[in-house]
């Protein structure tokens, strides 16, 4: 008897359901594809659940007649392809004729179509079809009133429990849903788009006329003014990007989107390219803010190279990552920095020997004296201790061993940072001002969600909703410029802790606490742009003396490098 055999239809389907559907978004990522794909001017998303009750995708796009809609379920059944020449001419989202399969294979599936032959009609049409699939079965067809599509996908994975199983959080897989949804309505601006889950409004973005007024929609104008622009064409290649401007970075990689002929796409020499641009500018650990939209001849490009469509060849990839790098250049050569937006800690303090990090102010002149060596990190320090100011953020300060090379930013980041865990020792201020931030749809919900957590640091945020918070307070240490790329970030990292464990126990809450306070510690620390005086290092040396770890910055990096006299005569043959 054979060991080999031909598997069964059902089974085939399910393993095939397994490399296409990963989760509820990736449900969602193909029914609005084929949406898109329809011509669709108005897509509406429901989700109960986070996915696994009920996956609702309704459109008024051009609609299937009842032939189709029988045939549309079978395995690489497609309109978009039908030789071996379209496969290096793609001009839609989807073409493998997979997913309705796939989805219908793990689920119970009802759909209602109708031809809407000329995307004009406001009355449903008498002529449309209802299916209804469980499994990946027949169960009935009738005729119904409808115009345009609609499917509904009940009970995910329901006849896969080891793939339901290993679904994450209610949370992560609602912010998997919302990631999905804002990509493609970042890139289909033509198109409105309403996504409600459990019966709340999450997104409701109107058709816009432009990229630019789908990232005003969704981000909000003060993250959109301080990205600049670029155009540009090469013959058969088109790019428009926003990227940040030379003040803008992040701590995080998560607002960089790549879109090739409006399909969201990886590809780390695109990323490459696009960091290359920024050439020495970008400081260390941080990330420029970059959407980037590539139109190119289908023909130059093969999207038939990844199961879920993440990736692409390119027939001349180099030639792209020049046009790029070009492109990019020469608006962030021409460009200003934004002064508003650099850190401004006020100066009526004077620093003390207590961890009071907002007595840092600031002076624009660098420090240029050298006298009598001290020992290195005293309470005793005189209140003006000799440096010279080599750089970014690095001084030379003399001690009766040696030279210290100090990074001012990573000792001041010790000293904010190990503040914010003594949670005893913050002070609050309340604005006179109030701020009212506003995020995307996912960080928006992520601060919500930590709205507790980020009270223990001296926040003091309420919910304004539609995507915007209201800053009432904060700590004292901290100031207001760049509240939205502190919340971005923050965001960023509670939302990559909570997909790293879906439970988290106290240890692990620790831990999230910890990383929590590094990254406002980091927001909140004298920048390279902003040179300390010898009053200001004198008290911020007295205050690093008082930390647990003064020789480590919380990220690991050292706050100090010495040379020893000795080190010093050996350099010089002495």
């Amino acid at each position: 008897m054979p060991n080999i055999k031909i598997l069964p239809t059902s089974l085939r389907n399910k393993i095939s359901a397994g490399e296409v559907i990963e989760r509820p978004a990736s449900v969602v990522k193909e029914l609005l594809e084929n949406s898109i794909d329809a011509q669709s001017t108005k897509i509406e998303i429901n989700i109960i659940g986070a996915g696994r009750k009920l996956i609702r995708v309704a459109d008024n796009g051009c609609g299937m007649d009842s032939e189709d809609v029988l045939i549309a379920f079978e395995r690489y059944a497609t309109s978009k392809i039908s030789s071996e020449a379209d496969l290096y001419n793609i001009k839609t989202l989807g073409f493998r004729g997979e997913a309705l399969s796939s989805i219908s294979a793990v689920s119970k599936m009802r759909v209602f179509t109708g031809l809407n032959l000329q995307h004009e009609a406001s009355d449903y049409s008498l002529f449309g079809t209802f299916i209804e699939i469980i499994s990946g079965k027949i169960k009935e067809v009738k005729a119904c009133s409808a115009l345009g599509t609609t499917i509904e996908v009940r009970d995910l994975f329901f006849n896969t429990p080891a793939r339901r199983k290993f679904l994450k959080s209610d949370t992560t897989e609602n912010h998997h849903i919302i990631d999905i949804v804002t990509k493609e309505a970042i890139a289909q601006p033509h198109i409105a788009f309403e996504l409600i889950m459990d019966d709340q409004d999450v997104l409701r973005l109107p058709q816009a006329s432009s990229e630019r007024e789908r990232l005003l929609q969704i981000f909000g104008k003060e993250f959109l003014d301080r990205l600049l622009e670029a155009n540009a064409e090469y013959g058969q290649i088109s790019i428009k990007a926003f990227i940040s401007d030379r003040t803008n970075f992040r701590g995080n990689r998560n607002n960089q989107f790549i879109f090739i002929n409006k399909r969201t796409v990886r590809d780390q020499a695109i990323t490459h390219a696009i960091y290359k641009s920024y050439d020495l500018l970008i400081p260390h650990d941080k990330h420029p803010i970059f959407l980037i939209f590539i139109n190119i001849n289908p023909e130059l490009v093969d999207f038939n190279v990844h199961p879920t469509k993440k990736e692409v060849r390119f027939k001349d990839k180099s030639l792209l990552f020049n046009y790029i790098i070009k492109t990019l250049q020469e608006v962030i050569s021409t460009s200003h920095y934004n002064t508003e937006y650099l850190l401004k800690i006020p100066d009526n303090q004077m620093a003390s020997s207590s961890l009071t990090v907002q007595d840092y102010s600031l002076s624009s002149q660098p420090p240029h004296t050298i006298a009598e060596s001290m020992p290195l990190y005293s309470p005793d320090y005189p209140d003006i201790v000799p440096s010279i100011y080599l750089g970014e953020t690095f001084v030379a300060i003399p001690f009766k061993d040696g030279l210290s090379i100090i990074d001012y930013h990573a000792a001041h980041e010790r000293i904010v940072y190990e503040k914010l865990l003594k949670k005893f020792e913050i002070q609050s201020i309340r604005l006179l001002f109030p701020l009212n931030i506003r995020l995307d749809t996912v960080k928006y919900k992520t601060i919500i969600e930590h709205l507790e957590l980020l009270n223990e640091f001296g926040f003091e945020i309420e919910d304004f909703g539609h995507g915007s918070v209201i800053v009432r307070g904060l700590p004292v240490f901290l100031g207001t410029n760049d509240m939205q790329s502190l919340l971005s970030d923050v965001a960023g990292l509670l939302r990559d802790v909570k997909e790293i464990n879906d439970n988290t126990i106290s240890d692990e809450l620790d831990s999230v606490r910890r990383k929590l306070a590094a990254k406002i510690a980091c927001h909140s620390s004298i920048r390279g742009k902003e040179v300390p005086d010898n009053r200001i290092l004198a008290g911020l040396l007295k205050d690093l003396s008082l930390t647990e770890s003064p020789d480590i910055c919380p990220h690991g990096r050292p706050t100090r490098i010495e040379i020893s006299l000795t080190s010093l005569r050996k350099m010089f043959k002495k």
